[in-house]
């Protein structure tokens, strides 16, 4: 049985910046099982996001770039039937070409294995993972372990238990582009879902999704879309892919999980998300970047805490900001006022 001082479970964002930044002299191991179908994601960066890669002077190839780039997001309330356009400075990019560009810049000292995490426990000196196919598993032992594995986090579930949290299934589908003026759009519908929805145009493709109560998820999603088309006018066509996972919604210090014991977590699997957008990439880099840092220090997890505290504290805080974004009557407050809106003018 191979062993390792490292071993990082999930080579998204999270684990991608971690294994690229982890000491040089730790022998690491690294686990990465993308979703055969892709998750769901809007694929957008953020600002925040935006400026962790420049932090770490990376700038992206224009092949990881879609089209078309937008700068204002159409927000639409499916129940009093409003809409805004607000103003954003996101980045349009192709989410797994991304995850492929993070992953391909983790240095040769890395070992990375494309293969599904099939259990984690301790032993005595550490931790031994089980990886691979169910019919012919392997299994490696590591003195640190890391969980990279999102909402959903196996790391978490055997080490900590399930997240202390508001869960959601997100679901998205990806159809053939449907208009000749690509928007991108936050939707609301009480009836449907207390969270929130978006529409998004990459290249070719219109894609729609949304997060939704686990139960009745599928039912819900297909309701809201039909409200959806019937809103905008048009119909989505038939679907070429469809995507789920689970998405976590922090509403308490409680939420987030740093790790122990010799075990770390990491981006959404640490619940480092926001509440009110869903975005998890931003929280993703900076969470990496800083257990990379923290290994080298006398007391990691310590050091991990000290340098996510800004972030932790920032998510949660991210809840004062929801009531206006998921409450309806308030949302319907917002939206008649105009505040911060922008105007747009139609085409004729």
């Amino acid at each position: 049985m191979a062993s390792y001082d490292l071993i990082v479970v999930g080579g998204g964002p999270a684990g991608a910046t971690l294994a690229r930044l982890a000491p040089r002299h730790l022998r690491v191991l690294l686990l990465h099982s993308p979703p055969p179908m892709g998750k769901p994601c809007g694929g957008l960066l953020a600002p925040d996001a935006q400026k962790a890669l420049a932090r770490f002077q990376l700038t992206l190839p224009k092949e990881i770039l879609v089209d078309p780039q937008i700068f204002s997001v159409r927000t639409i309330d499916l129940v009093s039937g409003r809409q805004r356009h607000y103003q954003r400075m996101y980045i349009n990019v192709d989410r797994q070409r991304f995850d492929r560009w993070l992953l391909g810049m983790v240095g040769g000292s890395v070992e990375v294995l494309s293969a599904r995490c099939r259990a984690v426990e301790r032993t005595g000196e550490g931790f031994q993972v089980t990886f691979g196919p169910e019919n012919a598993p392997q299994r490696a032992e590591g003195r640190l372990i890391v969980g990279a594995d999102g909402a959903g986090s196996l790391v978490r579930r055997s080490l900590f238990g399930r997240a202390n949290t508001r869960r959601y299934t997100a679901i998205q589908q990806w159809f053939p582009l449907i208009d000749a003026n690509p928007f991108y759009s936050c939707i609301f519908d009480a009836e449907t879902s207390p969270c929130c929805s978006w529409s998004i145009c990459k290249d070719d493709h219109f894609i729609f999704g949304g997060a939704f109560p686990a139960k009745g998820c599928r039912e819900a999603f297909e309701a809201q879309k039909r409200r959806l088309e019937a809103y905008l006018g048009l119909s989505f066509g038939q679907s070429e892919r469809t995507e789920a996972c689970q998405v976590l919604r922090p509403n308490r210090m409680s939420s987030f999980c740093c790790g122990g014991g010799g075990a770390f977590l990491l981006g959404e699997a640490a619940g480092l998300i926001s509440p009110s957008s869903l975005e998890g990439i931003s929280s993703a880099l900076i969470s990496g970047q800083a257990l990379a840092k923290s290994l080298s220090a006398p007391d990691p997890l310590r050091t991990y805490r000290a340098l996510t505290a800004k972030l932790r504290w920032k998510l949660l805080l991210k809840n004062l900001k929801c009531p206006f974004m998921y409450q309806p009557f308030l949302r319907d407050l917002v939206l008649r006022s105009g505040l911060t809106s922008i105007d747009v003018e139609e085409e004729r």
